[in-house]
């Protein structure tokens, strides 16, 4: 028996609404664990699968048994093929990274005119922003790979980050617009009245409030821009070529190594999944922004 704050007497049953709610919690609990563990799956099946020899990665079924080695890494780092992965490394950190600040750059004076002080029809601006996504990224190859040709700019890094920057602008305008709108306009009211510049509010304001959607806008961009392979495999050569493309050269005529594959997708996801857990909390904070009237 306990007593509420009424002075009333309740038993320590809980009712049978609660133990209704109770149960269906523990059946979204469970769905959620095991949606994660079948998303989890394939990753971990890849990751097992680049620790094994390639006679053993090719057995059907597969030897979950079988030793453990690093020769499909070491084949991947040129440790015996010859084939230097470390420059096409660089180009993706090269295109990802520059394209990612090019993109908040442009991304964040945008989305300020379009969410706190808005300017005219400004839903027309955004449905621009979204109508560039309607179109199929192939079907803007050719238009495109002629230009760089004509511009000299084939097998060029710096034209890659254009492309990114490009690609991505919409989906940060909007992403960052809905994180601003977040922002009470009186804290900027009263910075105004204060006497504070735009650069001042900008920096001291608007910056740190909308830090976790900036967080996420920029890990987005990043993976992005990390796994685009289309235009990458298409405008680069031996120069310029990024991660992805890098990838393709383990499928051979000679056939399909598996391990090797394998070993390879690990190495080149690291990037991406080491940003993503470092910037996990500010990511959700970011992505729940806005959710919430």
């Amino acid at each position: 028996m306990t007593t509420n704050v009424l002075g009333r007497r309740t038993t320590g049953h809980r009712t049978p609404q609660a133990t209704k709610a109770r149960r269906t919690n523990t059946l979204w609990g469970l769905a959620g664990w095991a949606a994660g563990i079948l998303f989890f799956l394939p990753i971990a099946w890849m990751v097992l699968t680049s620790l094994h020899g390639e006679t053993d990665a090719a057995t059907n079924p597969p030897s979950l048994g079988a030793p453990l080695t690093l020769d499909g890494y070491r084949e991947f780092f040129g440790a015996s093929t010859g084939a230097d992965p470390w420059p096409a490394l660089l180009n993706s950190v090269m295109a990802s990274v520059f394209s990612t600040l090019f993109v908040l750059a442009l991304a964040i004076p945008a989305a300020y005119a379009l969410s706190i002080r808005p300017v005219r029809k400004w839903s027309d601006v955004m449905f621009f922003f979204l109508s560039t996504k309607m179109l199929p990224a192939v079907a803007g190859l050719l238009p495109i790979y002629l230009a760089a040709k004509n511009l000299a700019l084939l097998d060029n890094i710096w034209l890659m980050v254009i492309i990114y920057t490009t690609m991505n602008l919409p989906v940060a305008v909007w992403m960052m617009r809905s994180f601003l709108a977040e922002i009470p306009v009186a804290i900027l009211e009263a910075a105004s009245i204060d006497g504070a510049g735009l650069s001042t509010v900008f920096r001291r304001i608007i910056i740190p409030l909308a830090a976790p959607g900036i967080a996420a806008t920029l890990l987005i961009c990043f993976i992005f821009s990390w796994n685009e392979m289309l235009f990458a495999r298409v405008l680069t050569g031996v120069r310029s070529t990024t991660a992805p493309v890098f990838l393709t050269s383990f499928v051979t005529s000679q056939g399909l190594f598996l391990a090797k594959v394998c070993a390879a997708a690990v190495a080149v996801s690291l990037p991406v999944l080491i940003a993503g857990f470092a910037a996990q909390d500010r990511l959700v904070q970011g992505l729940s922004m806005g959710a919430v009237k």
